[in-house]
């Protein structure tokens, strides 16, 4: 089965689905174009799906930015305001996929679905999975099932939603899983299969209109709450990724509570499946403790989720209150 007059808008950012050997390094580096990648589809030209193909970046994905995927959310709104396309794929290095997607689902505003995509094996390897993850993108990017979605994850034939998403393996194409829920749909056949309902859609937040920097310390067996003093005066908001439900010892109560006092400060849980609590614990360094001195609870989004919500709205000019009603709205 393919899809007829369907037209899809594909941006290619770079990463290991872009790369190829470098002489002078001996290693692989994002080389291709677009139209490089799209060549190397052959299935593509009996899809039924017209393309419109933009080379936007050619970068690793760790080396993308906030300014790169504010240009790159403001380029798609643009695309997709005319309504002549139906869906957009965007390929981009597996580094950042999670952190992407969920960044792009909080600014897309429109029906059309947003497919990002990437490839655990670069060209140059047997087994390449680049040109597969392409294919089944753009069919699903195309898909009028998806409509609504918002903006989605899919490699080896599997889609899913960009709240849960996971990069779960540092080289395994399976690497990405939605641990708390699967995928929501799977490509085969050049079908999408819905495997369970599309994703509930967040309150969109407006693109940001200043500079914010926000941090992300980690909770670890023995702190002692020291390097907490080093964000002091160099951030606009921090994360705290604690232990199981959201428990710090003890000695991280009191630095926790005066930059509180200062800034926004969320809790999140470094384990990144399941969520924070808020009314179970009771004992210093508690989750309990810890919401009842200011911090603000993290639902279920990882901590990375937490902190990419927490620049959102921080840069959009949100303060005090109204980054809490976020939270509150968001992660539930």
């Amino acid at each position: 089965m393919t899809v007829s007059a369907r037209k899809v808008a594909v941006f290619s950012l770079g990463g290991t689905i872009a790369m190829t050997t470098d002489p002078a390094t001996g290693g692989v580096v994002p080389a291709l174009s677009a139209h490089d990648l799209l060549a190397a589809v052959p299935a593509l030209a009996t899809s039924g799906v017209s393309l419109k193909v933009r080379d936007f970046r050619r970068l690793p994905g760790a080396s993308l930015t906030f300014e790169d995927l504010t240009d790159l959310s403001a380029a798609i709104a643009a695309e997709l305001e005319g309504g002549e396309v139906d869906g957009v794929v965007i390929t981009q290095g597996t580094d950042t996929i999670e952190e992407t997607a969920f960044l792009l689902d909080l600014y897309h505003g429109h029906e059309q679905p947003v497919i990002v995509t990437g490839a655990m094996r670069n060209p140059t390897l047997p087994g390449a999975d680049g040109p597969a993850n392409i294919h089944a993108a753009v069919l699903a990017a195309a898909d009028p099932g998806l409509r609504g979605a918002g903006c989605l994850v899919l490699l080896g034939d599997e889609i899913h939603a960009a709240r849960n998403v996971r990069k779960s393996h540092t080289t395994s194409p399976a690497a990405f899983t939605s641990p708390a829920c699967g995928p929501i749909a799977r490509v085969a056949e050049n079908t999408v299969w819905l495997t369970g309902s599309l994703p509930r859609r967040r309150p969109l937040l407006e693109a940001p209109s200043r500079q914010a920097r926000v941090g992300l310390y980690t909770v670890t067996f023995g702190d002692d709450g020291v390097l907490l003093d080093v964000w002091e005066g160099h951030c606009d908001g921090l994360v705290v990724a604690a232990f199981g439900v959201g428990h710090v010892p003890e000695r991280l109560v009191e630095p926790l509570t005066k930059l509180a006092s200062r800034i926004p400060v969320v809790l999140a849980s470094r384990i990144g499946n399941g969520p924070v609590l808020s009314d179970t614990y009771g004992f210093p360094g508690s989750e309990k403790d810890l919401l009842g001195r200011g911090l603000i609870g993290a639902g279920d989004l990882s901590p990375y989720q937490a902190r990419l919500l927490l620049h959102a709205a921080l840069a959009h000019g949100a303060e005090g209150a109204s980054v809490r009603e976020i939270f509150g709205v968001v992660a539930g």
